[in-house]
């Protein structure tokens, strides 16, 4: 079984940018899509990004398009996140996903490994 650990979260003012890692126990992952989710308290788990291992394709939420950046190298991944906002305040989680396809993943259901998360907090 693999393991995922995300790091780099912390508190931050808004507008300001963190980047967020998400690294891998084995190699198995680089043959994983990467995705990205957040919770923040009171609300459901959310879809942020992911990237396919194939092509390198992303996806985001509109919520984060344009100012978060995934991106991958092997079994690790990155989140960069710029222009942050107080609403972006939550426990933010890295996910993989065994495919043969290059069509993106939103759904939580559909990831296999999670990390523990790392927490982001804006302050306004």
């Amino acid at each position: 079984q693999g393991h995922l650990a995300e790091s780099g979260g912390g508190l931050v003012q808004a507008g300001g940018s963190l980047r967020l890692s998400c690294e891998a126990s084995t190699n198995i992952f680089s043959t994983y899509d990467m995705g990205w989710f957040r919770q923040a308290p009171g609300k459901e788990r959310e879809f942020v990004a992911a990237i396919s291992w194939i092509d390198s394709g992303t996806t985001y939420a509109d919520s984060v398009k344009g100012r978060f950046t995934i991106s991958k190298d092997g079994a690790k991944n990155w989140l960069q996140m710029t222009s942050l906002k107080p609403e972006d305040t939550a426990v933010y989680y890295c996910a993989a996903r065994y495919t043969i396809s290059t069509t993106i993943a939103r759904a939580r259901d559909a990831y296999d490994y999670w990390g523990q998360g790392t927490q982001v907090t804006v302050s306004s």
